[in-house]
């Protein structure tokens, strides 16, 4: 539609989960016409973050250390993990100010549609996680999906051969929804009511 570098743009920022042909273009004419917008801190920015995040060694949040900021913390709950798909869920749940525990990130859910089987997932480095018998309850906060039900369905079945109490978040949270869209008394909720499985 338009010329030159100017479609690249668009056709770039279109790319972006989340942004349609008529938000790239938003977005590329905003910095375009926006003198005082920072182009060199943007890009500074993106260049930046592929060197400096990684995902923790311990969780799979996101982190510019070895191990996150809530992995750190000597205050958090050792006995009890909340096993998420994202790191994106963490920062939802954080919001809540109602768990104080760790977390696991399994980074997805099964999805036999997607190709994505257990395998795929953190399933194995949170069983390692759970085997020196620390952890006395896990929270399972996968999306409540199809693909997140039965990701929690798996890690229900596998956790049932250990001494640990498996919940889930309760039904607070709307059926086909993502955790990161939920709001925090919704997400509060789900945590107040959670149930054993």
């Amino acid at each position: 539609m338009y010329d030159g570098i100017v479609q690249e743009l668009i056709d770039e920022f279109g790319r972006l989960p989340g942004i349609g042909p008529k938000s790239a273009q938003r977005i590329a004419f905003h910095i375009l016409q926006t003198p005082t917008f920072d182009v060199a801190r943007l890009a500074e920015l993106l260049s930046e973050i592929r060197l400096r995040v990684r995902f923790c060694e311990v969780c799979g949040n996101v982190a510019e250390q070895e191990r996150c900021a809530i992995c750190r913390d000597p205050r958090r709950s050792q006995a009890l993990i909340c096993v998420v798909e994202d790191a994106k869920d963490v920062a939802a749940i954080e919001r809540t100010r109602e768990f104080r525990g760790l977390y696991h990130v399994l980074g997805g859910a099964i999805s036999p549609i997607a190709g994505i089987g257990p395998d795929d997932l953190r399933i194995a480095q949170l069983m390692t996680r759970l085997a020196d018998g620390t952890v006395q309850e896990v929270i399972l906060a996968t999306n409540p999906n199809l693909e997140g039900e039965a990701t929690a369905s798996y890690l229900s079945r596998l956790l049932t051969t250990m001494q640990i109490t498996v919940s889930r978040l309760a039904s607070g949270l709307p059926v086909g929804g993502d955790l990161e869209y939920a709001d925090e008394v919704t997400l509060g909720r789900a945590f107040e009511g959670r149930r054993i499985l």
